[in-house]
């Protein structure tokens, strides 16, 4: 087991297993684990445990379990388990175990009895609501149940009685006989078991009692060898209750929780509840749109796993709940794209242009790079005909200040071609602009002859073998930082966040490309194929601009 002796100074829980191996607290060991509850798919914040989790057990040459919390199977599906083990796969990491909560249910249920026998768990005939009042407050303390003092053999009765189905949901409870004046509203004799008749997704109906996360949880660390279990801030309260419950069953093995402040990014949300709402209720095209910052969404997006994974280390660990800027995400997918996807022309908006001095049924296969610093990635052909589309905002008839393309008169080179001049303007009966009639000079295929000056350069394609698609401009899904804050979240949906843009025009090197491959369209912005291409329908993401361009209100 090696030690790292200079942990980020923004990861603490570093310097808390380094200690931990300095005095062989843990025999030497180091045992994490990520366990996701698979009722929905996972997102941006789930990343953040999922390289944390992964990544030590990597850098310690320790193991790390993916373990699936189900417990509460109305909610959860065997959809959500394959959603959660392909993300996991999809950022780099393999599991040293699969494991679930369903696997432990009889040691489970063992350990119940065990509390009830040594007078620690009782059962409770309350209703939820009576047993939510005598909870109590932060300032008040909580009030005892009538059947908090059953006898435990009438406890071991009953508690048989709702494992064997005797009951109707929610008659009974199994509750932990703590402490109902503790300060910590947690330790007022929470549930640790339910009755619940509802189809399991992998024990059928075997059980129709199950238990509580808080329960479950600290049991199955200890079961598992867990040294660090590592949780997000609102589990700091919970911690008693989950050393309290292995030290009543007295485990063998002592798993040490440790918490850190969850990953809060402006402009999204990653409430389950939520972001299940978004999905029933056709906000988004489903769990997977680009949109939405579930780990899917991203990666139908053409983020990368790279990118995730630099942003999960460079926001660094905390004690403490703050809001990350999506600049910072963004940073981070342009850096991790500008240096690995591949440049390719495209053309949002074509203008046609004619350029009348070149041969007619000329074509020239151009060489280009596939990209400028590495080249190593290649290079690509691009046929160069007399009829070219471009950008049609790359031409203007009353040019703005400093504006260094295409004007009537005025040259501009063609990415990787000639430098051309603008002779005519052509437009319809309606004075709308329709084409441009162009010349071009024969010398200056990929250079400026001496003493010749041009400083616009633009992209474009051939009319005859560019390719149709069709190019989904994806924006932030809401339109303030923090959408969480707001009364109704639905209310700040961004009614921009999606724009389709039809009758684009891409290069011919692009049929062959596939869905999730990603490309810098030059000029233009980062994008990836989407799923929806089908025979020979194009369709394409932005993933990010070029630079930042979001403008806060």
């Amino acid at each position: 087991m090696s030690i790292n002796e200079n942990p980020s100074p923004a990861n603490f829980i570093r310097h808390i297993i380094n200690h931990d191996l300095k005095t062989n607290k843990h025999n030497g060991k180091v045992a994490t684990r990520f366990p996701p509850e698979p009722n929905g798919y996972l997102h941006i914040g789930h990343a953040k445990s999922i390289c944390l989790n992964f990544g030590l057990a990597l850098e310690y040459h320790g193991t790390c379990n993916l373990r699936f919390d189900d417990t509460n199977p109305e909610k959860e599906s065997e959809e959500y388990v394959e959603s959660i083990k392909r993300d996991v796969r999809w950022l780099g990491f393999e599991w040293s175990e699969l494991r679930h909560a369903s696997d432990y249910f009889g040691q489970l249920y063992d350990y119940a009895v065990q509390l009830i026998k040594d007078g620690n768990a009782y059962v409770d005939s309350s209703t939820p609501e009576q047993i939510r009042t005598n909870r109590g407050t932060l300032t008040e303390p909580g009030k005892n149940s009538p059947d908090r003092d059953r006898s435990i053999e009438e406890n071991l009765a009953l508690f048989q009685g709702m494992r064997d189905g005797l009951y109707a949901d929610g008659q009974y409870v199994l509750r932990a006989k703590i402490d109902m004046a503790s300060p910590n509203i947690n330790m007022r004799d929470p549930t640790i078991y339910r009755i619940r008749r509802v189809h399991h997704q992998r024990t059928g109906h075997d059980w129709c009692l199950y238990p509580m996360y808080d329960y479950t949880h600290c049991i199955s660390d200890a079961i598992e060898g867990i040294t660090h279990s590592l949780c997000t801030l609102e589990f700091e309260d919970h911690r008693p209750l989950y050393d309290w419950v292995l030290e009543q069953l007295n485990t063998p093995w002592r798993p040490q929780q440790i918490e850190f402040a969850r990953l809060q990014l402006e402009y999204t949300i990653v409430s389950k509840r939520k972001l299940n709402q978004l999905v029933t209720e056709k906000h988004v095209s489903g769990w997977d749109d680009p949109r939405m910052p579930t780990i899917a969404g991203l990666r139908r997006a053409g983020v990368t796993p790279a990118a995730i994974r630099d942003f999960c280390e460079r926001i660094g660990l905390t004690k403490k709940d703050s809001w990350i800027e999506m600049s910072v995400l963004e940073h981070c997918i342009r850096e991790d794209l500008n240096q690995n996807s591949l440049r390719v022309m495209a053309v949002a908006e074509p203008l046609r242009v004619v350029i009348a001095n070149y041969p007619e049924g000329q074509v020239e296969n151009l060489t280009l790079s596939n990209h400028p610093q590495r080249p190593e990635l290649g290079s690509r052909t691009v046929p160069f005909a007399r009829t070219v589309l471009i950008e049609r905002d790359d031409f203007s008839e009353n040019p703005p200040p400093k504006y260094k393309r295409l004007v009537s008169g005025g040259e501009v080179r063609l990415r990787g071609s000639y430098v051309i001049r603008c002779d005519e303007v052509v437009k319809d009966a309606e004075g709308n602009l329709v084409e441009l009639r162009c010349s071009y000079d024969p010398d200056t295929l990929g250079k400026n002859p001496e003493g010749r000056k041009v400083k616009g350069v633009i992209h474009w394609v051939s009319e005859a073998h560019s390719l149709p698609a069709e190019i989904r401009l994806y924006d932030r899904l809401f339109t303030v930082p923090q959408p969480d804050n707001e009364e109704n979240f639905l209310n700040v949906l961004n009614p921009d966040s999606l724009q389709v843009v039809t009758g684009c025009r891409v290069e011919a090197s692009l049929a062959s490309a596939v869905p999730e491959s990603r490309f810098q369209f030059e000029r233009i912005g980062y994008f990836c194929m989407d799923k929806d291409s089908k025979d020979g329908n194009l369709v394409f993401n932005r993933t990010v601009t070029l630079r930042e361009g979001w403008v806060k209100d």
